[in-house]
């Protein structure tokens, strides 16, 4: 093989580098997570809109992270790293399985495009964004089996009752619905913000 087709090859793949600004971006993107679960997961009445809230701060970063390494697997990998924190952070199985498999469907569907393209970016971002809300299908499917998981993991019943009192009609159409439109609100700002990082990395509109 060629120097120059091993230059390729290694230009294709995930390096060092990459995957040390993988791991800076993604402690960017748990911090910007955790400022919008904050209003929303300690209050039983309103941890239905986590995901929400987690769709709304974080099209910016995520935009910005492809952007720097625009390349598959990188999507991936903040889904498998989102769902390992959130595990040791005790929440539900459901939101942990989640963030890994729509990590996985995200980047397949940024990679349709080379990770090089605005709106299939922010279209990967929405449905990155649907991963936590794993948890309130988990729930909607069996609350007792979750509600029983949760006290194993240390939740308080109270907590638990005073959440499913609150349960919005037509609680998970209105989380999945409401989770795709702020994170595609949330792309667009990022997408403006962005504008000239974007140039500079050569990703199209």
């Amino acid at each position: 093989m060629s120097n120059q087709q091993s230059s390729y090859l290694n230009k294709k793949g995930l390096t060092v580098k990459d995957l040390v600004s993988i791991g800076i971006f993604n402690a960017l993107f748990f911090v910007f997570e955790l400022i919008g679960s904050l209003p929303f997961a300690p209050n039983p009445a309103l941890t239905f809109y986590q995901p929400l809230g987690i769709a709304l701060l974080c099209g910016p970063v995520f935009l910005l992270m492809v952007a720097k390494v625009p390349k598959r697997g990188n999507i991936a990998i903040c889904g498998i790293i989102n769902g390992i924190i959130w595990f040791v952070f005790g929440m539900h199985w459901a939101m942990d399985l989640g963030y890994i498999v729509m990590g996985i469907v995200a980047d397949l569907a940024a990679g349709m495009r080379g990770c090089k393209n605005t709106k299939w970016n922010i279209a990967a971002f929405a449905l990155f964004c649907l991963g936590p809300a794993g948890v309130f299908l988990a729930y909607s499917v069996n609350p007792a089996a979750w509600a029983q998981i949760m006290l194993e993991k240390g939740t308080s019943q109270e907590y638990i009752d005073i959440m499913a009192n609150s349960a919005p009609i037509g609680m998970l159409p209105v989380i999945l619905l409401g989770t795709v439109v702020l994170a595609i609100v949330s792309g667009l700002i990022g997408r403006k913000l962005l504008k000239k990082q974007f140039e500079k990395a050569g990703i199209t509109a």
